[in-house]
C-alpha cells in the first residue's frame, strides 16, 4: 500500500454544500435565505424577539426558586458497590468512605458527600461512612451484616 492509495471508506467525509456560487450549483443566488426580510440579510439575532411586543418568556409568570448554596451529592447505589467489592476494586474489610469509592473509580468526585441508594442486590459485610443514606439502603446493609454511619461533611459540622 502506497500513500496516493489511501482512501477513506466511501460515504464517511461528507463534501460541505458551498452555497452562493452560481445557478448551477443549487444553491445559488439567494443561497438558501429566500427572498429579503431580516433572515436574509447577515448579522442576525432573533431568538425571543416579537418585534417590540413584550416576549412570552418576560410576559408569563415567574414561580419557584433555586436555592444558591443548595448542596449536591453524589449518588452511589448499592448494586454498584457490590459489583465493585466482587471485582475486588473495594475491599470489604476496610471502612468505605468517600475517599475509598472514588479511588475505586465507583464515584468520580465527592461533591458535598456521597449518598446510598437502595437499588440492586448487596450481600457484603461492609462499614460504610457516607453523608446520606436512604432508609430502605440502611436497612439492606444491616440485613447483610454490615453499618452505616451517616456524617454531614467537616464543613457542614464546622458551620
Amino acid at each position: 500500500m502506497k500513500l496516493h492509495e489511501l482512501s477513506d471508506n466511501p460515504g464517511a467525509a461528507k463534501k460541505r454544500m458551498r452555497v452562493a456560487r452560481g445557478p448551477g450549483s443549487g444553491k445559488g443566488k439567494t443561497g438558501g435565505r429566500g427572498i429579503k426580510g431580516q433572515k436574509s440579510r447577515s448579522g442576525v439575532a432573533i431568538n425571543g424577539y416579537e418585534g417590540g411586543q413584550m416576549p412570552l418568556y418576560q410576559r408569563l409568570p415567574k414561580r419557584g426558586f433555586n436555592k444558591p448554596n443548595r448542596k449536591s451529592y453524589a449518588v452511589v447505589n448499592l448494586g454498584l458497590i457490590q459489583k465493585f467489592i466482587d471485582a475486588k476494586k473495594l475491599d470489604a474489610k476496610k471502612p468505605i468512605d468517600g475517599a475509598a469509592l472514588v479511588a475505586s473509580g465507583l464515584v468520580r468526585r465527592e461533591l458535598d458527600g456521597i449518598r446510598v441508594l437502595a437499588k440492586g442486590e448487596f450481600s457484603a459485610k461492609v462499614d460504610l461512612h457516607v453523608a446520606g443514606a436512604s432508609k430502605s439502603a440502611v436497612e439492606a446493609v444491616e440485613k447483610a451484616g454490615g453499618s452505616v454511619t451517616v456524617a454531614a461533611k467537616a464543613e457542614a459540622a464546622a458551620e
